[in-house]
């Protein structure tokens, strides 16, 4: 099958740091590679890929300085791929809807994959006009909002199985914090409930520059003492380390979660999750199994003990049944499937690039 993924060029694929999507859409299209596919990535130039790499931008836009408008370097995307769009029979959007208006003629050989809240009052209109755009959720609990789009169907995120060792018997004696410090991961609720259990809390996060005046105001005056240490934004190679040497992950958010990676990479390290029950918490995580879901601080202090009592092997054995990037891509090609026996496009395998992705690869 010849797949065409386009990801957001914001991060490069997979990021160095921080990236969610970016690090999903490397997930995603090295295991379709793996599993004999023929796959194209279009991504920023810095990116590294087993997959056929056309470059979109010289360097992920977030390293670049000179970087004022990020979108103009999407119109040229979105260009390239629609020049190609015959070379493949499928094409997977992780870039919102910037390519809706471009591609609806073709819209029977796309899917795009929603990786953000879609409450906004203003994504009703945009779905509405454009119905024919065949829509991927990565929790049911996203869809909420908009249950007449036009989903094809629901995937959560997988990681490679071997990516993060499991640590059974940890040894680093404090809770875990991971992600990024914004209103709406309410990292302040973690602080509490980590002093209230007198275990040391470590932050590994990232700000945004949106995010620099509530990080002064509200978070910083909290970061006094030894018991919470800043370590600052860090990559996968760290994340095993990190996750798998914590009691637990807190995960205490005050929004519409889409999926919520990081509960899945505390998983695959053994480590429990403390999540707070928005979004797709329920779908994650099991109770009692790989964490526990709690509606307050007062009740996460309450479940800590119990948090700390569960079988760090049987929360890898739930990873290893539900969030493998081996399964998530099956999961994908199973839709892509799907969307050729409704538009007639039929799959070709093991054909060579043609001069045009050649062009563009060089």
């Amino acid at each position: 099958m010849r797949i065409a993924q386009i990801a957001p060029l914001i991060e490069s694929v997979p990021p160095k740091f921080y990236g969610g999507t970016e690090r999903v859409v490397s997930y995603l299209t090295e295991e379709l590679v793996a599993q004999g596919h023929d796959v194209t990535l279009f991504a920023s130039g810095d990116s590294e890929t087993s997959a056929k790499l056309i470059p979109c931008c010289k360097t992920s836009l977030r390293s670049n300085p000179a970087v004022r408008d990020p979108i103009p370097y999407y119109m040229m995307m979105l260009d390239k791929v629609r020049k190609m769009a015959s070379n493949f029979d499928v094409l997977h959007f992780h870039i919102d809807q910037f390519h809706f208006p471009i591609f609806r003629t073709i819209a029977d050989k796309t899917l795009t994959t929603l990786h953000g809240r879609q409450d906004l009052p203003d994504l009703q209109l945009l779905y509405k006009a454009f119905p024919e755009m065949g829509l991927v959720s990565i929790s049911n609990s996203q869809r909420q909002p908009i249950p007449f789009a036009n989903f094809a169907g629901t995937v959560y995120h997988g990681l490679p199985k071997n990516l993060h060792r499991p640590t059974f018997a940890p040894r680093g004696g404090y809770l875990a914090f991971l992600g990024r410090i914004s209103p709406e991961k309410r990292l302040d609720r973690a602080i509490e409930i980590a002093r209230a259990v007198g275990f040391p809390l470590k932050i590994a996060a990232k700000i945004d520059a949106v995010d620099v005046e509530y990080f002064e105001a509200r978070i910083k005056p909290l970061l006094q003492g030894d018991d919470v240490q800043f370590v600052g934004e860090i990559g996968d190679s760290e994340k095993g380390k990190f996750l798998g040497e914590a009691s637990a992950l807190l995960f205490p958010i005050d929004w519409p979660e889409p999926f919520g990676m990081v509960m899945i990479e505390a998983m695959a390290c053994g480590t429990p999750v403390l999540a707070f029950d928005h979004g797709s918490v329920r779908e994650v995580i099991d109770e009692g199994v790989t964490g526990f879901i709690v509606d307050d601080v007062e009740g996460g202090i309450a479940a800590i003990p119990r948090l700390l009592a569960l079988d760090r092997a049987r929360v890898r054995r739930q990873f290893d049944e539900r969030f493998t990037a081996t399964s998530m891509a099956k999961a994908y090609v199973a839709l892509y499937g799907r969307a050729f026996a409704a538009s007639s496009h039929l799959p070709r395998n093991n054909e060579e690039p043609t001069a045009a992705v050649e062009a563009l690869m060089n």
